[in-house]
């Protein structure tokens, strides 16, 4: 019950990255303010609240547990790379498909326009990156291993919930994000790394901006 009651309010939620992904203006420009509001009043509390799950509340041990290390670094590399290389597969997938199917492509992303803007977008894309992770590879995983037997169908379960958040953009966007949760889901059960995951997340989320500006 824990954790669907925090997988509905966070990614459910009128501020979360469920349905409202990226904030904008009434003209449905990149908005400063609105992208600033939604890091401070929604991300971070967010991501200080699956935390405090995590630690049992019972202090700052896991915080010091799950410090950075040097493994993060390569888990980083290989994650960051096979999320790259997975988009671009399904982007390739999508144009091929345009004279095959009517499916949908997924909405266009609003860049900022101007260095502050730039430097919000950077902070909300680390900071989904680590809330994302922290769910449903760090706390999800780790929760399911008491109530779900079998590693497999654990690693299906976060899919499933990983794939429903991105129902917003459509399809390809869901397929997408099935890939991608079952490579980063594989890649946290080999290397217990949630740094190089999340800082990884975090930087393929902020690519998507630069390509798209």
């Amino acid at each position: 019950m824990e954790i669907l009651i925090i997988y509905l309010l966070i990614f459910f939620s009128g501020q979360g990255t469920a349905f409202f992904p990226f904030f904008r203006a009434e003209d449905g420009t990149f908005s400063l303010i609105a992208e600033t509001y939604r890091l401070i009043f929604f991300i971070l509390p967010s991501l200080a609240l699956i935390w405090f799950l995590l630690s049992d509340r019972n202090g700052l041990s896991r915080f010091w547990e799950e410090r950075p290390k040097k493994n993060d670094i390569p888990v980083f590399l290989i994650s960051l790379a096979a999320l790259v290389l997975n988009a671009y597969i399904i982007s390739l997938l999508m144009e091929f498909s345009v004279n095959l199917a009517n499916i949908p492509a997924p909405p266009p992303i609003q860049s900022p326009q101007n260095l502050p803007s730039w430097i919000i977008v950077f902070l909300s894309c680390m900071g989904i990156g680590y809330l994302e992770e922290s769910f449903f590879r760090y706390y999800l995983l780790n929760k399911l291993e008491k109530q779900v037997p079998g590693k497999a169908k654990r690693v299906f379960c976060t899919i499933i919930l990983f794939s429903i958040c991105h129902l917003y953009a459509g399809p390809w966007s869901v397929l997408n994000a099935a890939i991608a949760g079952l490579i980063l889901a594989i890649i946290f059960l080999r290397y217990r790394s949630i740094h190089g995951l999340a800082i990884a997340h975090g930087a393929y989320n902020f690519l998507v901006y630069i390509m798209n500006a």
